[in-house]
């Protein structure tokens, strides 16, 4: 049984990453947690509160949010009737990076799938604040998915790697699953001037190799350049369907999400993005 987390604010971006999850486990026995954190609503700096009390706001919010959660389950239910799928409703009291790391940790969730935009969508960035501080502080694999994109089995999956961290073997399977799934071929990217490998590199190809066995599995190479652009490049020129990044410390993922805005991240995706932690937070 897989359980997936997705975040809505009931804008199409998030009915968009809802449809690619439910393709992406059509065949497998699934519970989707449809979760919406609220606690923005209530403290938004611009919130009217025609007179009630902060408690009165609160209730009445979190009436509307159940409403429309409950609303969801039955629109998904009615129109998908997979027999392996199940729905539950979750709303929080909470930002929406406390809400999804409590509740991740809380139902051990395999997987998040979410949007890249938000409400408030920027068409100027690849992703918005919410998705990249999803990325930045949830430790668990996040999936997210373009607002355009029209969904395609992940046949291609690319993963840039330098070989220098130690793989966390769970979120290692997520990826070795998946590849399963859908016989996929996952081309390990390693951007470097240098051909040779030190004894660690060496080791965690090997563990790579090992936890990946379901894969078909593709070791390239590429000189040294701006690495947004060599990534960039790949996917154009080997039509992938997925990035796979693991973020670590002083990897060039984490490089990128702890600049200083969000549209300085050099990543233009039009791809699903599925980000995997290696950090403690």
């Amino acid at each position: 049984m897989r359980t997936v987390l997705i975040p809505t604010d009931f804008s199409d971006n998030a009915m968009h990453a809802i449809a690619y999850a439910l393709r992406l486990y059509k065949c497998e026995r699934t519970t989707f947690y449809l979760l919406h954190a609220y606690a923005d609503e209530v403290y938004g700096p611009f919130r009217k509160n025609n007179g009630a009390s902060l408690e009165e706001q609160k209730i009445a919010i979190q009436k509307n949010v159940d409403k429309l959660l409950q609303g969801l389950v039955e629109k998904l239910k009615e129109k998908e009737q997979n027999p392996k799928h199940s729905y539950e409703a979750v709303s929080s009291f909470e930002s929406l990076v406390d809400a999804v790391n409590d509740f991740a940790n809380q139902i051990n969730i395999d997987l998040i799938i979410m949007g890249t935009q938000g409400q408030t969508a920027n068409k100027k960035i690849t992703f918005g604040s919410h998705t990249v501080q999803v990325f930045k502080y949830v430790q668990c694999p996040v999936l997210a998915i373009p607002e355009n994109y029209v969904y395609e089995q992940p046949k291609k999956i690319l993963f840039p790697t330098d070989y220098m961290l130690p793989y966390k073997r769970r979120e290692l399977k997520l990826l070795n699953t998946l590849s399963a799934e859908f016989k996929s071929e996952v081309h390990c990217l390693y951007i470097s001037d240098f051909e040779d490998l030190s004894h660690r590199q060496i080791d965690n190809k090997r563990f790579l190799q090992e936890e990946l066995s379901k894969a078909y599995l593709f070791f390239e190479m590429t000189p040294v350049k701006n690495k947004a652009e060599a990534i960039t490049e790949y996917i154009s020129q080997n039509d992938i369907d997925m990035l796979v990044m693991v973020n670590s410390r002083h990897s060039f993922l984490e490089d990128m999400l702890y600049r200083s805005t969000v549209d300085e991240i050099g990543l233009d995706l039009k791809i699903p993005f599925l980000v995997m932690q290696n950090l403690p937070r």
